[in-house]
């Protein structure tokens, strides 16, 4: 580093006369900070974030660190933009950025509901790379519906045109001048489909991208030791690759941006400031095949602009088992490999004069002798998967106890490459002595950091070179053995299963002999209720987890559904969703773990309809979902009375905007009295956003008594959402008697969606005593529905005693169904306790059908004809009157004479006469 060399020719020409060896040795020593991957692992510090191959939130807006991938990983990206066009918005786009820099293409499968699905190539349409549809998202004339156009992010690409077209007539447009140019993307297009989307939602994919396109040295002719047609200046030429000491290179110098040339990830490192030396070499051992025939190491990695350097580079050392050095100023890697030992230390190396420090074990507490580990499994779909934890009984024994750590390789996805780095950072730390030795100024200058060595019969690396201001060479050394990467003793890495393909055809895919009938489970008081009974044959299965039942009214579309989880008990009742003097229709399938082929069985009939049902069943359910429609309103009644505060002076300001402001006001005033008009103008523009705003203020006071008008009118405009509104205050006060009139309206539109609103209270107080009225009216619609509301609130409060009043009617639409609610609600009490009164009417879609109900909430419900000679209908005290009835026909369970003189049981068969 710069400010290294800098100290030491500073050090070297105040204490050797300017020497440049000395200032070379001085510098080297000053600013190589590496250290033995040993004591990574027990001095870890806290991460800020996992570092990963997987980016697994979608990140939204602007306010986004650059990002780019080394390698393969998997990514939701970033969604930049989004449109909706055609006939009911049929047509939607997305666009998500998925790495920064030239990229090298999209892996042949993407992730949508959870599940894998192929990519289809299609051929392009305009500029893009290259252009596909997911398999099986296919319309009923096999044309896709869910297309992918891919952009790799090199120099000079050009817009997508079909996107720009099909928004050239949206509030949110995608600009001819958006190439994205170093950005590699891909632009979403869906056209909807119920079958496809309805029940599942909007589609969430997962892209699996290979990551930057990397210059590799040993593959540049200009380069010495190099062969090839890279060149760095040309990232053309460059290749895809899961090296990491390439991928730990290519992060030292940099991703910088195309025009201005500024570094946006990485260290922004020229090549002369690179020790080319070591990396050769480390590229050589990753690449090197081992017996197993897979590369020494791979990895991948996500990485942003905010990431710390020395976690980033932290990450690809971890991944070849090495580390960083800075060896003269150059920056440079050690990989995890056995090197042939360059000098012999004898003790005519090592001066008696100088003491040394020697320590061949370290303490047990700096040892473990149990470490386990995670890594990313692409066969469990890119999840952590754990390896296989490497311990030695020997050595537990040795220490005492159990010494547990663990370490993660979670930008490897390789189980063999992340099972084998294990092992080594287990053999790494049990090896673990260390020394601290002076050697002449011969042997010293022949050695340099990160060289091995041999000494009293063991191989040592030299982690650090010193030199002090007379140049008395001291090496800092780690033990250290070509056994650490033998691969012997090392076991394959996990065999992670992947989800079972549903098909086996040598195994049940439904149950046997289903069948359904009619029945009634017997409940208190005589009162029965229908139920269906499904039976079947018990399976002797037992990966069979649950039988499934899917029912519906004989005639009806509506289907029910239900399971029995103890598939061998054979039989099973239910009374979900199952009304008197009906026929079903039903089937069954089953529930499997692990997952496979499934069918349904036939539909089956029931031989006859449902017996009758008892009133109590029924209504016991229809009264729950009243009562909770009912706390509903009850809760709408307290929220729209709940005290409402407009701050017409809110902050007025963009960041970095320019604007102008002017206020006008004039003001007379003779002892208490005053009397003022205020008028302030504001404009604000800055290169997102554009906002204006008038205030004007009128008061008159006069001792105690106060007049007051307000109005604000604000304007505001973005890139994709407009905003305007009107707020007027008016309020008099005399003393402690007030009234106020406050009117709110507001418009709003954005690219997704457009809402009005408008507000208007009238308040009066005396004393404590209140009156109030409130008007609230919205409209609001979007992609997805449309809601009207319209409501209308009236309170008063005296002394403690209140009353309160609200209507409110209520119409949504939107692809689940149309509904549509007009209700009353009133209240009145005092502060301990109230009464609450009301009814509603509704139309409600349940189960995809729509329906209908009206509820009422009273003690007395009266329905009469205005006839003093015919007495009213009458519910009061959960009893039901009526003087006369003419029915044709009576379903009930049990009759009885008001003198309990006889009863008659209708579902028993029974008549009972008492004496």
């Amino acid at each position: 580093m710069a400010i290294f060399t800098s100290i030491a020719t500073a050090i070297a020409g105040a204490l050797f006369g300017g020497s440049a060896l000395a200032a070379s040795l001085i510098g080297g020593a000053l600013a190589f900070g590496a250290k033995l991957a040993i004591g990574k692992l027990g001095q870890q510090k806290q991460q800020k974030r996992k570092y990963t191959a997987v980016q697994g939130e979608i990140q939204f807006g602007g306010d986004v660190p650059v990002g780019t991938l080394y390698g393969v990983g998997k990514t939701k990206g970033q969604r930049t933009f989004y449109a909706k066009w055609g006939s009911g918005n049929k047509w939607n786009a997305e666009v998500f950025v998925l790495a920064n820099g030239w990229c090298d293409g999209l892996e042949p499968y993407v992730y949508i509901y959870g599940e894998k699905k192929a990519l289809v190539s299609r051929p392009v349409i305009g500029n893009e790379v290259a252009n596909y549809h997911i398999e099986g998202f296919v319309n009923g004339s096999g044309d896709p519906v869910l297309t992918i156009r891919f952009y790799d992010g090199r120099p000079g690409q050009l817009v997508d045109q079909k996107l720009v077209d099909v928004s050239a007539a949206l509030g949110n447009k995608w600009k001819g001048t958006s190439v994205n140019a170093g950005i590699c993307y891909v632009v979403v297009e869906r056209i909807y489909s119920d079958k496809l989307f309805g029940s599942k939602g909007r589609p969430e994919l997962e892209f699996v991208l290979r990551g930057l396109r990397e210059y590799d040295p040993r593959k540049d002719s200009t380069v010495a030791g190099g062969s090839g047609p890279q060149r760095l200046s040309t990232p053309s030429t460059w290749v895809h690759t899961k090296n990491p000491a390439v991928h730990r290179l290519n992060y030292q110098l940099g991703l910088r941006a195309l025009v201005s040339g500024r570094t946006l990830i990485g260290e922004g490192k020229s090549l002369g400031q690179i020790d080319l030396a070591t990396y050769f070499v480390a590229m050589n051992v990753c690449d090197t095949l081992r017996a197993n025939g897979k590369k020494t190491y791979e990895c991948s990695l996500f990485v942003s602009g905010d990431d710390d350097h020395t976690e980033v580079l932290k990450q690809f050392d971890d991944a070849m088992a090495g580390y960083g050095l800075n060896r003269r100023g150059l920056s440079g890697v050690i990989p995890g490999a056995p090197q042939i030992p360059v000098k012999d230390l004898t003790a005519a190396d090592i001066p008696v004069d100088r003491a040394k420090d020697v320590q061949f074990r370290p303490s047990a507490f700096e040892r473990f002798n149990h470490l386990s580990g995670q890594f990313t499994s692409i066969q469990s779909m890119w999840n952590p998967e754990s390896l296989k934890p490497v311990y030695v009984n020997a050595d537990i024994a040795a220490d005492g106890r159990n010494r547990q750590t663990s370490i993660d390789f979670l930008q490897v996805t390789d189980p063999d490459i992340a099972q084998y780095l294990l092992n080594i950072r287990y053999r790494q730390n049990r090896m673990g002595g260390k020394a601290t030795v002076p050697v002449s100024r011969r042997f010293g200058l022949a050695v340099q950091e990160g060289e091995w060595i041999t000494w009293r019969g063991k191989s040592w690396l030299i982690s650090e070179w010193r030199a002090d201001d007379r140049l008395r060479i001291t090496l800092v050394l780690s033990e250290t053995s070509a056994a650490i990467y033998d691969d012997a003793g090392i076991q394959p890495g996990p065999i992670v299963i992947p989800p079972t393909p549903p098909i086996n055809p040598s195994l049940l895919s439904t149950v046997q002999n289903f069948n359904v009938a009619v029945g009634m489970i017997n409940g208190a008081q005589g009162y029965d209720t229908p139920a269906l009974v499904f039976t079947w044959t018990p399976p002797d299965d037992p990966t069979i987890t649950a039988v499934r039942f899917v029912y519906q009214i004989e005639g009806t579309t509506e289907l029910f559904e239900d399971q029995c989880t103890s598939p061998e008990d054979g039989l099973f009742r239910t009374t979900k969703n199952v009304v008197s003097g009906k026929v079903y229709n039903a089937r069954a399938t089953i529930t499997t773990v692990p997952d496979r082929l499934r069918t349904f069985t036939p539909w089956m009939t029931t031989a006859q309809a449902t017996g009758l049902q008892t009133l109590l069943t029924g209504l016991q359910q229809l009264q729950d979902d009243a009562l909770n429609r009912f706390k509903e309103l009850q809760q709408e009644m307290d929220e729209f009375f709940r005290p409402r505060l407009v701050e017409l002076l809110d902050a007025f300001s963009l960041e970095g905007a320019v604007g102008q402001i002017e206020r006008q006001q004039i003001v007379a005033t003779i002892g208490d009295a005053l009397a003022q008009i205020t008028e302030e103008r504001r404009v604000r523009v800055s290169e997102n956003e554009a906002t204006a705003q008038l205030l004007t203020y009128l008061q008159a006071s006069l001792g105690g008594t106060n007049a007051r008008l307000i109005t604000e009118e604000t304007v505001r405009a973005t890139a994709d959402s407009a905003l305007s509104s009107q707020i007027t205050q008016l309020t008099a006060e005399t003393g402690n008697n007030a009234a106020a009139v406050q009117t709110e309206a507001t418009a709003r539109a954005n690219a997704d969606s457009a809402l009005s609103t408008r507000i208007t209270s009238l308040d009066a107080e005396v004393g404590g005593n209140l009156a109030r009225l409130i008007q609230e009216e919205t409209a609001r619609a979007d992609g997805d529905s449309s809601l009207a509301t319209s409501i209308n609130g009236v309170s008063a409060d005296f002394n403690g005693r209140f009353a309160q009043g609200l209507v409110k009617f209520e119409a949504v639409a939107a692809p689940s169904g149309v509904d549509a609610r007009f209700s009353v609600m009133l209240r009145a009490g005092t502060n301990q306790s109230f009464k609450v009164s009301g009814f509603y009417i509704e139309l409600y879609t349940q189960g995809g059908i729509q329906k209908s109900r009206m509820a009422i909430q009273v003690d007395q419900f009266l329905v009469f004809s205005g006839n003093s000679g015919h007495l009213p209908f009458a519910f009061e005290n959960g009893e039901l009157k009526l003087a006369i009835a003419n029915i044709g026909t009576v379903n009930a369970g049990l009759l009885q004479s008001l003198n309990g003189k006889m009863k008659i049981d209708l579902n028993n068969g029974t008549i009972e006469v008492f004496s």
